[in-house]
């Protein structure tokens, strides 16, 4: 038992120190980005100012892009339980809705995130990366939103919901347009989704759409 002991504190040691040195190098990667330009930042100086070697750059990250974009299977979580944590009588879009203006809010309100997001907007090679990143959370999204309705596997309104939902962050390439085209999205997205959704989620959906109405 010791020894089996010694050797889940070692690996827990081990996984800390990764995990470690992966914050380490996205954090340096990102501050040379920001104050010089990602264009002009090599991948051999990012490792050298992180004080590893590009070896052990690539052993975490597969490309310089990917040194951008490292919280990524945390973000894949976050946006999942959008769907499976939403208030009772908030539908899956208007949950969605929610959580992506929440998204653009923090990103104009807090100058870090504001100048995170003004490095993709203005980097060809990141928001085309950006792009495709959100795109690979499709299955998982449309694999919730089915579960949510009690399906086994996705069908076609699922699908539609998860690919038009994650195409709405490559669609803002300004926080000032964030806002409305997050609602032309999403209004487009209800109006689908109450069509062919299940009663209950659909009748949400109505719900949220009659209460933003009575804000405005």
């Amino acid at each position: 038992m010791a020894a089996h002991g010694a050797t889940n504190e070692q690996l827990g040691r081990r996984e800390r120190k990764k995990a470690q040195t992966r914050r380490t190098i996205a954090e340096t990667a990102l501050r040379l980005f920001l104050e010089r330009g990602y264009d002009a930042v090599g991948v051999r100086e990012v490792a050298q100012e992180a004080d590893v070697a590009t070896a052990t750059l690539f052993a975490h990250f597969p490309s310089k892009e990917a040194l951008v974009f490292d919280q990524d299977d945390e973000q894949e979580e976050a946006l999942l339980d959008v769907v499976r944590t939403r208030p009772e009588g908030v539908s899956i879009p208007e949950a969605l809705r929610r959580w992506f203006h929440g998204m653009v809010d923090a990103a104009r309100n807090e100058p870090d995130l504001d100048r995170f997001h003004r490095l993709i907007e203005t980097t060809p090679a990141l928001r085309d990366y950006s792009a495709r990143m959100w795109l690979r959370h499709e299955q998982a999204l449309a694999d919730v939103i089915a579960a949510d309705i009690g399906l086994a596997a996705p069908d076609t309104a699922s699908r539609l919901v998860a690919r038009t939902a994650l195409g709405v962050i490559p669609s803002i390439t300004s926080l000032d347009e964030g806002a409305r085209i997050i609602d032309v999205t999403f209004d487009f997205v209800e109006a689908g989704w109450t069509a062919t959704a299940p009663a209950a989620d659909a009748g949400a959906t109505a719900g949220g759409r009659q209460s933003r109405a009575r804000a405005r």
